[in-house]
């Protein structure tokens, strides 16, 4: 089932991801997610690099989009995150997967990499239901 619309209305209100980070959730989709971040000087470490917390935060909304499908249900309790390379393009672009959602525990992964290809990084969630 498609949670797109559902999900860019509800997550609008995480408003450090949306506002002032500047990602964009482009597809919600049975457990899956792809969200978006147009690089911009803002995102940029002091060695001209993205920020490795921009990445996280894209890491940790595409995450929580894919897992909470329909209704706000589980938060994150653990996460992982690996750098493997600086982006060479002008946007990142995380895709989530669930790769378990059981009764009360979930797991999640993320790739982030860049419109070029060049992979950025890899993220992994456990969350727990709280509802």
């Amino acid at each position: 089932m498609d949670y797109t619309l559902w999900a860019q209305n509800t997550f609008k209100d995480d408003t450090y991801a949306t506002e002032v980070t500047g990602i964009k959730i482009e597809k919600a989709v049975d457990g899956t997610a792809v969200c978006s971040l147009d690089i911009s000087e803002k995102h940029l470490n002091a060695d001209n690099h993205v920020m490795g917390g921009a990445t996280f935060t894209l890491a940790d909304l595409a995450g929580a989009v894919a897992v909470n499908e329909g209704e706000l249900t589980t938060v994150s309790i653990n996460s992982s995150i690996s750098y493997l390379g600086v982006a060479k393009g002008k946007k990142l672009i995380a895709e989530a997967n669930t790769v378990k959602k059981g009764r009360s525990v979930t797991t999640v992964t993320v790739d982030i990499h860049d419109e070029l290809g060049t992979k950025v990084a890899y993220a992994v969630f456990t969350g727990m239901k709280v509802r």
